[in-house]
């Protein structure tokens, strides 16, 4: 396949996958998005919302695991289109049934579970249809989407009703997820797609576990989670942060949420050119921003100024997402020769939502508890420990077995 048809494929497939990712993450983000509205004007609380979202994060937190295995086996267009389409007639349902919490709550958790079908699968046939460059290359399209679906959420619930904003969404995952089957069925007539494509090199003769923890697992995993919570459930509580601790109004904040969730969907670019002066490693450039986070979420508690205060926020919480993309974009996809790629990614994502449904409880019972301002130090003791993580042990040994 000459150099022309794999630019095309990447684009093609590129582009479907990154607004497939969209559709997901304006789904996701809808709760977050009108969450002041259902509070301020329907009468439903902090600590209701939290449980919500803990639900939602926890169930996709498990379908990412399960999923994910699942995903090595059948094919993606299977996996997504499903995913897709059974995503959107549970959140369509939650509205309906909000009157019963309990049933609404574990309902919109099944909207977490369907969704959590998308990501592995589509990032192992990303990775497995196209040279690193190109699918590191596609991988920061969807990542761009999943930023970018914060701010689409933000509008939505900016001129509509919360209960119109779920239905909107979910006819978005319907028109999606029947989009996502004819365009594979077409990417496999083409030969753009083919499926179980990867070579381990000969001197990996295993696979499996021990494989990815020479691969760096272990510390990914430690990124997955502390930027989780950060980009899940810091973002989520955004709106309510604006309204409750800034004093703005639900309307204003779901203004504010927008700009700066918009702001913050540039994120993987930033991420990429830091990545690329950097000499492409991807180890100092996490350590960089870690480090730039922890720094701004310290001045988000010291500095009180609206205006401010949310400019120091959005940068924290950019920061920390840069440290995200590199995992997504950047390690994920250079796991193809594993074989694994759905599987590690799905493992990765679930223990990232498992630590972001864990901490959106914590967060709902935080704020009663101990008051934003102290919760602005969690998020900052959370990035020290970033920085801890991303430190270079390995230069550190070798220095020492230098030195004696």
């Amino acid at each position: 396949m000459n150099k022309n048809t794999e630019v095309k494929k990447a684009i093609l497939i590129g582009g479907l996958c990154a607004i497939a990712y969209l559709s997901v993450y304006i789904a996701r983000n809808i709760l977050s998005a009108v969450s002041p509205q259902m509070i301020g004007v329907d009468g439903f609380t902090n600590e209701y919302i939290g449980e919500v979202s803990a639900v939602y994060l926890s169930f996709y937190a498990i379908g990412q695991l399960i999923n994910g295995s699942i995903g090595d086996k059948i094919k993606s267009k299977y996996m997504m289109t499903f995913g897709l389409i059974l995503a959107g007639v549970t959140n369509l349902l939650f509205p309906y049934l909000a009157k019963t919490p309990d049933t609404a709550k574990y309902i919109y958790g099944l909207t977490g579970f369907f969704l959590s079908m998308i990501y592995g699968p589509m990032t192992k046939v990303v990775a497995e249809n196209m040279d690193l460059l190109y699918a590191t290359r596609c991988s920061l399209g969807y990542t761009f989407s999943s930023y970018l679906g914060s701010p689409m959420a933000g509008v939505i619930a900016a001129f509509l009703s919360w209960q119109r904003a779920f239905s909107l969404s979910s006819a978005i995952l319907f028109l999606m997820g029947i989009t996502c089957f004819f365009m594979f069925i077409y990417f496999e007539k083409k030969g753009f797609i083919k499926y179980h494509q990867f070579d381990r090199p000969k001197s990996e003769k295993s696979g499996g576990i021990k494989l990815l923890i020479k691969r760096q697992i272990i510390k990914f995993t430690f990124v997955s989670v502390l930027t989780g919570v950060v980009r899940t459930t810091v973002v989520f509580w955004l709106p309510n942060y604006l309204a409750q601790y800034l004093g703005f109004t639900p309307n204003q904040s779901a203004g504010i949420f927008t700009a700066a969730t918009l702001c913050i969907s540039m994120t993987a670019f930033i991420a990429v050119f830091l990545y690329e002066r950097l000499g492409h490693d991807m180890n100092k450039t996490i350590l960089l921003v870690f480090s730039l986070s922890a720094l701004f979420f310290f001045l988000v508690y010291l500095v009180k100024i609206p205006i401010v205060n949310i400019i120091f926020l959005v940068l924290a919480i950019m920061s920390s997402n840069a440290a995200a993309t590199m995992l997504w974009s950047r390690y994920c996809t250079s796991l193809r020769d594993t074989g694994m790629v759905s599987g590690a990614t799905g493992y990765l994502d679930f223990m990232s939502y498992m630590a972001a449904s864990i901490a959106s409880t914590l967060f709902a019972n935080a704020v009663a508890d101990i008051g934003w301002g102290n919760l602005i130090l969690i998020w900052f003791g959370l990035m020290v420990v970033g920085v801890i993580v991303a430190l270079p042990y390995e230069k550190f040994k070798k220095y020492i077995v230098k030195a004696e």
